[in-house]
């Protein structure tokens, strides 16, 4: 659903139309044809290895743009959260996955009354769980709740996270059964996500990684079918390392997110050569607002982008020129020449940040703003709603 004008701030509608020069700063701008480009690779990739894909939008937040990814081929799409879920099933996504773990009753209630309004809209509701009282609590939310429409439910294994997820082997095999024996509870497959995988540096250490996923996620899928129970789907994989989940054979759904806009995190990965070529969509604008001999400041501090997966980028200068980018606090960034030819830009210059890690960034605002024609020359096409933010619970 796609934000209406008069559904907008008049701060925020009076910058439709504007050229990229004129957003006022800081912002969260969104380069909509880098976007589109990306969308396209991703669809041509996943029709091209006969995977789904199902993207993550604890990402993007927006249920926008998650009926977007849908229209060019996207199944449904994967949220963390029951508030998540809930904010993009609100804008009109009706196929939701809650790649996590639940276990609050209260939680797990919003999660049944949700699985119910998505089934009546002919969508579906899905869930992860890693122990037998997650199941347990999930059935008897489901039962509270008086629906018949069933949840899908996926058992979570632990192929190298170390994070949720029972070991893969004969623990997987008895939460599958646990599951099956619920009467509203539709086992759906497994979880096999390995989320530090995506961010090795190298390509061999990423394949070597993915190597041991697929062969636990492989094990586990045939100990379990062999006991008379069949196993529709394995789930997972991320930006960093789809090109191995997709060529797997047992891997059916790729959860990627962060290839919609590619922070600079992923950037700095080495670049498998079947990998498509996702460019950077995702932007703060930022301007110099004081100026010493030895530095500059500007405006964006760490409230306008986060920093957990390092410093921003200065983004459109050659590397003789480059500026580095150092946190100066909430609401400032101070920024030094680093390159042989490098120039501290003066007092007013505007400059676009690629975040570190875009998945953070986009929960500190409330909307993006969308250019069409690029960083350069474009004009605000669209400002997006990001529905989901601050949804934690």
């Amino acid at each position: 659903m796609r934000s209406t004008p008069e559904h907008l701030p008049e701060h925020l509608r009076a910058t439709i139309g504007l050229r990229v020069d004129l957003i006022d700063t800081p912002a969260l701008v969104v380069d909509l044809d880098a976007m589109e480009r990306n969308i396209q690779r991703m669809a041509e990739f996943a029709h091209k290895h006969q995977v789904r894909w199902r993207p993550h939008a604890k990402m993007h937040k927006s249920a926008e743009i998650a009926l977007q990814l849908e229209k060019a081929g996207a199944r449904g799409h994967c949220v963390q959260k029951v508030s998540e879920a809930e904010a993009l099933a609100a804008g009109g996504v009706a196929d939701l996955y809650i790649s996590n773990e639940v276990l609050g009753g209260a939680k797990l209630l919003r999660a049944a009354r949700l699985a119910a309004q998505l089934a009546a809209r002919g969508g579906r509701l899905g869930i992860a769980v890693d122990s037998e009282e997650g199941i347990t609590r999930l059935s008897e939310a489901m039962r509270v709740a008086g629906s018949d429409a069933g949840i899908d439910v996926f058992v979570e294994i632990d192929v190298g996270q170390g994070r949720c997820g029972v070991p893969p082997g004969p623990a997987a095999l008895a939460l599958a059964q646990a599951v099956a024996a619920q009467p509203r509870l539709h086992f759906a497959g497994l979880q096999a996500y390995h989320g530090s995988a995506q961010h090795l540096r190298s390509a061999a250490e990423r394949r070597a990684a993915i190597a041991h996923a697929v062969q636990a996620a492989a094990d586990t899928r045939a100990l379990i079918e062999a006991a008379g129970l069949p196993v529709p789907l394995v789930t997972g994989s991320g930006t960093g390392t789809l090109v191995h989940e997709a060529a797997s054979g047992v891997y059916g759904e790729l959860q990627a997110g962060s290839f919609l806009f590619m922070d600079a995190d992923y950037a700095a990965n080495e670049r498998e050569s079947a990998q498509p070529a996702f460019e950077h969509a995702l932007f703060v604008k930022t301007q110099v607002i004081s100026a010493r001999p030895t530095h500059v400041v500007c405006d964006a501090g760490h409230k306008s982008h986060a920093l957990d997966s390092g410093m921003p980028l200065v983004w459109g200068l050659p590397p003789e020129r480059a500026l580095r980018y150092a946190n100066g606090g909430d609401e400032h960034g101070v920024l030094h020449a680093t390159g042989p030819k490098a120039r501290l830009p003066a007092l007013g210059r505007m400059l676009w940040l690629v975040p570190g890690h875009c998945d953070p960034t986009v929960n500190l605002h409330d909307y993006l703003i969308g250019v069409r024609g690029g960083l350069a020359h474009g004009v605000v096409e669209r400002v997006i709603r990001v529905d989901a933010r601050g949804a934690v619970t």
